[in-house]
């Protein structure tokens, strides 16, 4: 835990990589810094700022008017709204749009949206010309604290999510908390399940403080809400910039992140990655799958499992599978999805599981029979 900001405070939070360093900067208003920031970190670029169509009609305007008073070029990509973007054919056409566009090896791509659109966009900036520069503007909770950190960027395949990918940093991170105040909450519902996971996954007076302090982290307009929101926001980041920089490619300790992942990302295939569940309301459901799994191999004493059940159901996020129609499915299927991901390591499961809250650990060769028991009973 940090101490929490002062009143219209930038924090800045410095993500230690060599020569692929950068910094995120977090505050509120910061999107009118956006072409001061590039023009600073490529002088004479120009920019293609990838977005969806229903983050451009909030926020289109004032980017590129941010980046014209900076005397940059910049080219509007607009891509459709949600989960099935990620996808081969419009990550063929964002590649050529950038190139349509005569981006070139020293412009930048900039990444103005949810995580959809900075796993899309980072991605075409991974592999277009063998590799552009990309500045992520996460206009969603979860996209602040989560996605546009750390350089992971994918599309999902029919096989499930997120399989075809590349490890690409950004070149800077611009969280400007004032554009959460027009998310619909729903979508910062979802995103608060990975801000809860920071604390879940290492660092229990984090979960701790945002058992005491939720309601202000959700209320956000209010001077206190506004603070909190960005203290917790700042503190999530903080965590992650740590385990990247120490595990930029996810060898060991970064796997941590992916807490609640394993389940969720199988959710979120057995639903078709729409908007029948989202990815920070299946991250939630896996989470508590993850500690009641850990609770029934006995792993976790006490009643840790209905602590962090009780408080993200409280947050208004889904807790059991029956909450969700789309799950109504049977284990089997489940079991086939999570065969996919991408901790399978020759054949066998790795889960991430918990000996108690802020106590997550990499669990390897995990029983098949025992998880498949496991969500046959949850599935009922």
């Amino acid at each position: 835990m940090t101490a929490p900001l002062r009143v219209g405070e930038t924090t800045t939070v410095p993500v230690a990589l060599g020569a692929r360093a950068y910094d995120i900067a977090i505050g509120r208003g910061l999107l009118a810094e956006l072409g001061k920031r590039i023009a600073a970190l490529k002088p004479g670029a120009s920019a293609a700022i990838v977005t969806d169509e229903t983050v451009a009609a909030r926020h289109l305007e004032a980017a590129a008017a941010s980046l014209a008073k900076a005397g940059i070029r910049a080219i509007p990509l607009i891509v459709p709204p949600g989960e099935t973007t990620k996808s081969w054919r419009i990550l063929e056409e964002v590649c050529d749009r950038l190139l349509e566009a005569r981006i070139e090896r020293n412009d930048v791509v900039i990444a103005l949206g949810g995580g959809v659109v900075g796993d899309l966009a980072g991605f075409a900036a991974a592999i277009v010309r063998r590799g552009l520069d990309v500045v992520q503007v996460p206009t969603t909770l979860l996209a602040q604290v989560d996605s546009s950190v750390g350089g992971k960027t994918a599309i999902n395949s029919r096989h499930g999510k997120n399989l075809v990918g590349a490890f690409h940093q950004p070149i800077h991170v611009i969280a400007d908390t004032a554009l959460l105040d027009t998310l619909p909450p729903r979508e910062f519902r979802a995103g608060y399940a990975e801000l809860a996971k920071f604390g879940l996954l290492g660092d229990a007076g984090f979960f701790a403080w945002l058992e005491a302090n939720r309601q202000d982290v959700f209320a956000g307009g209010s001077a206190s809400g506004s603070l909190a929101r960005e203290h917790a926001i700042a503190v999530a980041c903080r965590g992650k910039a740590g385990i990247v920089a120490r595990d930029e490619r996810e060898t060991g300790e970064r796997a941590l992140l992916n807490l609640g992942h394993t389940f969720g990302h199988a959710f979120e295939a057995a639903a078709g990655f729409s908007d029948k569940l989202l990815h920070g309301e299946a991250v939630a459901l896996g989470i508590v799958c993850a500690f009641e799994f850990s609770t029934r191999l006995g792993l976790v004493a006490g009643n840790d499992a209905g602590r962090v059940a009780q408080h993200l159901a409280a947050a208004g996020l889904p807790t059991r599978l029956s909450e969700v129609p789309a799950l109504r499915t049977d284990p089997d299927t489940l079991m086939s999805l999570i065969a996919q991901d991408k901790k399978v390591q020759r054949g066998k499961l790795t889960f991430i599981l918990v000996r108690g809250i802020g106590q997550a650990f990499v669990a390897r060769d995990v029983d098949a029979a025992q998880v498949r028991a496991f969500l046959s009973e949850k599935l009922n």
